[in-house]
C-alpha cells in the first residue's frame, strides 16, 4: 500500500490545493472521517466545518467548507466544497457572508411551508454547523447583518 494519496479540494471560486498527502479528515454529515491511502471506495456527503490535510510531509493545512462532497478510492480524494477558504484566509467578513447565505437558507424553507419540516430542519442544522465552524476558529457567528 502505499503512503500517500492524491487530495484535490475544488470549490466553485477556486482549486484549492491538489497534493499528494497522508490522510485528510472531513465532516461527514454522518459524522467525521479519516482518509488514507487504501481506503474503502465512498462518496460522503459534507457538512460545514474543517477539512483538515496531512501533507507526504507531515505538516497540516485546514480548509473551511460549507458542505459538498468527497469522493474517496483508496488510491485519492476528490472534494467538491459548495464554498471553501483555507482557514488562514478565513475572516469575519468572509464568514459573515457564510452565516448570511446560510440564514438565507433557513429563512426560504421556513417560508415555504410546503416543502416539509425535513427540509427545515435540514436548513437549521445547516446554519447550525455553521456557527460551530465560526466559533471553532475564533470568529463570531453573532455578527452577521441577519437576524437569527
Amino acid at each position: 500500500m502505499a503512503d500517500t494519496m492524491q487530495f484535490d479540494l475544488v470549490s466553485p471560486e477556486r482549486n484549492l490545493v491538489s497534493v499528494p498527502v497522508r490522510e485528510v479528515r472531513l465532516p461527514g454529515a454522518e459524522g467525521d472521517l479519516t482518509a488514507m491511502p487504501g481506503h474503502a471506495p465512498a462518496i460522503v456527503n459534507l457538512r460545514p466545518g474543517l477539512v483538515t490535510v496531512v501533507k507526504a510531509d507531515g505538516s497540516e493545512t485546514e480548509f473551511a467548507v460549507t458542505g459538498g462532497f468527497a469522493e474517496i478510492n483508496g488510491e485519492s480524494v476528490t472534494l467538491l466544497a459548495e464554498r471553501g477558504h483555507p482557514r488562514a484566509e478565513m475572516t469575519q467578513a468572509i464568514f459573515n457572508d457564510m452565516m448570511a447565505q446560510a440564514q438565507r437558507q433557513v429563512k426560504v424553507a421556513q417560508e415555504r411551508g410546503s416543502v416539509g419540516e425535513e427540509v427545515v430542519a435540514a436548513a437549521v442544522k445547516l446554519l447550525a454547523d455553521m456557527e460551530a465552524l465560526g466559533t471553532h476558529i475564533g470568529l463570531d457567528p453573532n455578527q452577521s447583518n441577519f437576524p437569527h
